[in-house]
């Protein structure tokens, strides 16, 4: 009974919840390892709720489509079952026109192009910022806005996409 209480009032949630995170770290360097070894760059990686649906969505110099998209999923379908890894479902795609920019390296390979960002905390009591990535320098991105430059520390970043123009 009384392991039930300390369960219960969430002394040893943070246990669980680090496993899980391990867990998931873990995962992702399986996948980001398979995806890399076959070429292609992983944009980005998802779970929903114990892992049941995985996301992985990926991206090359020159693009990807369907049959990359198929190929890496039947490779890492392949590794899941080798590795143990209990899923439901799996979805590979491409990162689409408003990617995620997620490194340091994808701001400076988009410089030039539109973004939107969202910061951790407010700059200036701004969090949401859009304009044309300006470069990188030193963990700050520099953003041209409409009406300022701003330059913004990279690990306080807490959410950037490419905004597309049509």
């Amino acid at each position: 009974m009384r392991d039930e209480r300390t369960q219960e009032d969430g002394r040893f949630a943070h246990f669980l919840f680090g496993a899980a995170l391990a867990c998931s770290m873990q995962l992702a360097e399986l996948i980001e390892q398979a995806v890399t070894g076959l070429g292609y760059e992983l944009v980005d990686f998802e779970t929903s709720p114990r892992a049941r649906l995985l996301r992985v969505f990926i991206d090359a110099p020159q693009g990807v489509n369907i049959d990359d998209c198929a190929g890496v999923s039947q490779h890492l379908s392949r590794l899941f079952v080798v590795e143990n890894v209990d899923y439901d479902r799996l979805e590979v795609s491409s990162p689409g026109l408003d990617r995620p920019l997620k490194k340091a390296v994808d701001f400076e390979r988009f410089s030039g192009q539109s973004a939107q960002l969202r910061m951790r905390l407010p700059v200036n009591g701004q969090r949401n910022f859009s304009g044309t990535l300006a470069g990188v320098k030193d963990g700050v991105l520099t953003l041209q806005g409409a009406a300022a430059i701003y330059e913004l520390p990279l690990e306080q970043i807490e959410k950037a996409r490419l905004a597309p123009k049509f």
